[in-house]
């Protein structure tokens, strides 16, 4: 096991992992952590493979793979899952995959397994950060993406850190030939049995604006919820209201 994380909390607690947007890292919880510890929860989060903390992989791995597998490390049967953009991508296979280890299921703007993003925003975003890092601009890449993910609420410091995170994801990115990244497995969103929450942003993209409100129609039970303030990244943006929102949610579990 070769993904850096953190964990807080009595190890009696229930546990909520999290996870994290592919243009951060675990960081982007900070302001999550210690309230949802607060709450009685015992919080885990990690850095997927090349962001933050954690190195590339040197042989076959998968992110969900990397999840279920820190969970039996840490003795963990059963947690709520939360998952922003990418993350919640992952959580969405995680419960899908092992829908026995997940009590309850939030996500953030969250991708979705066998989803493509193909709007012509974007598209456009693809197609200017492909052209700096071409250049070798990896900060001006790292600024388009703070300027394309954060909605209008965030503030300098949330663009700041953004920057930061995806600066060195960038950095730490491994050339293809070295990407031992497994193929994404089908997933049957039917056989979900978590209650799960998909959260959408007013501001975001619409191809994530889509994947939120299509989710009822996938998961048994799930509940949309677009939040008016929101762009992509939710927590960063208005940290306490998304805190918020989590111990709501997680409420039941605790």
């Amino acid at each position: 096991m070769t993904v850096s994380f953190e964990v807080s909390g009595a190890a009696e607690a229930p546990a909520v992992v999290l996870l994290h947007s592919s243009v951060c890292d675990r960081r982007m919880w900070d302001a999550q952590c210690g309230p949802l510890g607060d709450a009685g929860l015992r919080v885990v989060r990690l850095d997927f493979r090349t962001c933050g903390d954690s190195p590339a992989a040197r042989e076959p791995y998968s992110d969900h793979g990397d999840v279920v597998a820190l969970m039996d490390r840490l003795g963990i049967e059963r947690a709520a899952v939360v998952g922003a953009s990418y993350g919640g991508r992952v959580a969405l296979t995680v419960a899908a995959l092992h829908p026995e280890r997940v009590t309850r299921l939030a996500l953030l703007c969250a991708g979705r397994p066998g989803h493509r993003p193909d709007s012509p925003e974007v598209k456009e975003f693809g197609a200017a950060e492909d052209a700096l890092l071409e250049a070798g601009d990896l900060d001006g890449a790292a600024e388009l993406n703070a300027r394309t993910w954060l909605g209008p609420d965030a503030d300098e410091s949330a663009h700041t850190l953004v920057r930061a995170m995806q600066l060195r994801n960038f950095q730490n990115s491994p050339a293809p030939a070295d990407d031992h990244e497994l193929p994404e497995p089908d997933v049957d969103f039917a056989a979900i049995t978590a209650p799960t929450l998909a959260v959408g942003g007013a501001h975001d993209l619409p191809d994530f604006r889509r994947v939120a409100a299509e989710l009822p129609d996938l998961v048994p039970g799930a509940r949309h919820l677009e939040l008016p303030w929101a762009g992509h990244l939710p927590s960063l943006e208005r940290p306490a209201a998304t805190t918020d929102l989590l111990l709501e949610f997680l409420r039941p579990v605790r």
